[in-house]
């Protein structure tokens, strides 16, 4: 074997990346010293992007599909080595391949509780948790910000960095987002839209985008749980004063089932309850009945000349008995018209039941 032979047996003539694990974003090409061979073929496949750095440059960018590197298509490469009129000889750059598929493993929770203030329960802390997607959206952007030279750069080493630019803008977006505490599970689909923006806009100038943001869970502390559970408790129950006799009968009744012990004693305060109840009951003298509520008055009358009341009804017929009120006064109560004459009402003929009606005209 010639010396050109065993030269050209170093030289690298396929670059290429299978991926085989779930969790690499950026794996650079290993040279080991080998140099790429001019004409070499270049396959970059579906949800990669394969770029070459020159002395720690960005060069040229390839799109997934099977290239053949030559002076034409790697037009900024061949500037930076000063390729001006064509070069076939063999040359070293570094490649890197990066993965620009979601990655939808990443989780994220907050360690410390997020204080908001409800209109309803004041200051509360929640808790969250839940998983978002990221992908490369500007790959030279990100080798230049945060991967750097890193050989096979994964989502471990970036995981930790979202998780926490994550909980930072979680707090900011439940403070301003305006609902309530107990509104918050119907709206988490909402804020977790606004967050993937929020993030794919602060995190654009590392070449990171998040096209999915998910909130699986928003907790309360325990106190505010059990207030929680007691108001819908409360709401179930209804009626507390018919919910509180049916305890009693309940209890009574289990008491009466289970004699001795402190089914005794629990009967034993039930009856002591009941006899209070049937003394205050025998204390009350009989035949002495509840007085009925005050009256209210509605009807307005047009008596010496201005407007009175409002009277009720007995009260009107006692003025039609005095004779201050008669068939031609004006009345008026809510509902009606106008004012009309107390004679043309049908609800006040009992007014006038008593009073006799006017003298015929002599003559």
């Amino acid at each position: 074997m010639g010396l050109w032979d065993k030269l050209k047996g170093e030289l690298v003539d396929i670059v290429e990346w299978l991926d085989d694990s779930r969790d690499t974003i950026v794996w650079r090409f290993p040279r080991y010293e080998n140099e790429i061979k001019m004409g070499a073929k270049l396959v970059v496949r579906e949800s990669q992007v394969a770029v070459f750095v020159d002395e720690g440059r960005i060069a040229d960018v390839f799109a997934p599909g099977t290239h053949t590197l030559t002076t034409q298509n790697l037009p900024i490469l061949s500037t930076l080595k000063g390729w001006k009129y064509g070069f076939e000889s063999p040359w070293k750059a570094e490649v890197y391949f990066v993965n620009t598929r979601q990655f939808t493993d990443m989780k994220w929770g907050t360690q410390n509780p997020v204080i908001v203030r409800d209109a309803e329960f004041g200051a509360v802390r929640l808790r969250a948790f839940g998983s978002f997607a990221m992908r490369v959206s500007d790959p030279a952007r990100l080798l230049t910000e945060l991967v750097g030279t890193d050989p096979q750069f994964r989502t471990a080493e970036v995981q930790e960095y979202l998780r926490q630019l994550v909980v930072s803008h979680l707090g900011s977006a439940l403070a301003t987002a305006g609902v309530p505490v107990l509104d918050l599970a119907a709206k988490q689909q909402s804020l977790g839209v606004t967050l993937s923006g929020v993030l794919t806009e602060e995190l654009a100038s590392s070449g990171i985008a998040i096209p999915r943001f998910i909130i699986e869970n928003i907790s309360v502390p325990p106190e505010v749980e059990q207030a929680l559970d007691k108001r819908v408790s409360m709401g179930v129950v209804g009626n507390l004063d018919a919910y509180t006799k049916f305890q009693t009968a309940n209890a009574i009744e289990d008491a009466a089932n289970n004699p001795g012990g402190a089914g005794d004693a629990f009967g034993i305060g039930i009856g002591m309850a009941a006899g209070q109840r049937a003394t205050q009951a025998m204390s009350t003298p009989p035949g002495v009945a509840t007085p009925p509520p005050l009256p209210v008055g509605e009807w307005f009358a047009a008596l010496d000349g201005r407007q009175q009341g409002p009277f009720d009804v007995a009260t009107l017929a006692g003025h039609a008995t005095s004779g201050t009120l008669t068939r031609e006064t004006l009345v008026w109560r809510n509902g009606m018209a106008g004012w009309t004459a107390a004679g043309q009402v049908a609800e006040l003929n009992s007014v006038f039941a008593a009073v006799p009606p006017p003298l015929p005209p002599q003559g």
